[in-house]
């Protein structure tokens, strides 16, 4: 084994800090963005087609491209941001692009299976679109909405290993570095292990949270 357990933690914690950053980002793009979605559509809150066509079209484009070509694609913007195109805080860049989009549908989906007789009753109690969507849509959602953040997770800790590819860094990067290019076996088995273990612990948390915010 040519990796020593330093290196392994490093590479541990460049990942945590790719998948907590770029979630952060990301939640604050597609949160409101997966909002919009819902409330702009036909026959909702705040119905405007033009705004949810543009949208939809713009969410789709981004998340049709695969995350791979979205990394070399957006070099440029990630060195303008950033100041480089390699390490850890570069892979943040794409990683935003990626997940973003990912977040927003995520949301929209949640919300959109709110029975529409809370917004109804909302709407009869003369409540503002802003108070149906923060004291009636969320709340009701919020369940669905964290096992949806805990996927956006899960998928954020798989590209962040595919970062690996282009020298961004973390678990992904050891496992190409020392396990295929030096045909280690062994560092190979012991990345995915650890981002099974790491997933497993993500997915397990977000269960636990969800039944506890489930609304009887």
């Amino acid at each position: 084994m040519l990796v020593n357990n330093e290196q392994i933690l490093e590479a541990l914690w460049e990942t945590v800090y790719m998948t907590g950053v770029s979630f952060a980002f990301s939640l604050l793009i597609g949160f409101p963005l997966g909002i919009l979605l819902v409330v702009t559509r036909r026959g909702h809150l705040l119905q405007n087609e033009a705004i949810f066509k543009v949208l939809n079209i713009v969410i789709n484009i981004f998340r049709s491209v695969p995350f791979i070509i979205l990394m070399v694609a957006i070099i440029p913007l990630t060195r303008l941001i950033v100041g480089t195109s390699i390490g850890t805080s570069a892979a943040i860049v794409p990683l935003v692009f990626y997940a973003g989009p990912y977040i927003a549908r995520l949301i929209e989906n949640s919300l959109l299976e709110v029975d529409k007789g809370v917004i109804e009753a909302a709407q009869a109690m003369g409540a503002s679109p802003a108070q149906i969507i923060f004291r009636f849509l969320i709340p009701e959602a919020l369940s669905s909405l964290v096992l949806a953040l805990t996927i956006a997770i899960v998928g954020l800790i798989g590209a962040s290993a595919m970062a690996g590819a282009i020298g961004g860094g973390g678990l992904g990067d050891l496992a190409i570095t020392y396990g295929y290019q030096r045909f280690d076996t062994l560092v190979m088995v012991l990345t995915v292990a650890i981002l099974v273990v790491l997933v497993q612990g993500v997915q397990s948390f977000g269960n636990i949270l969800s039944k506890r915010v489930r609304r009887s």
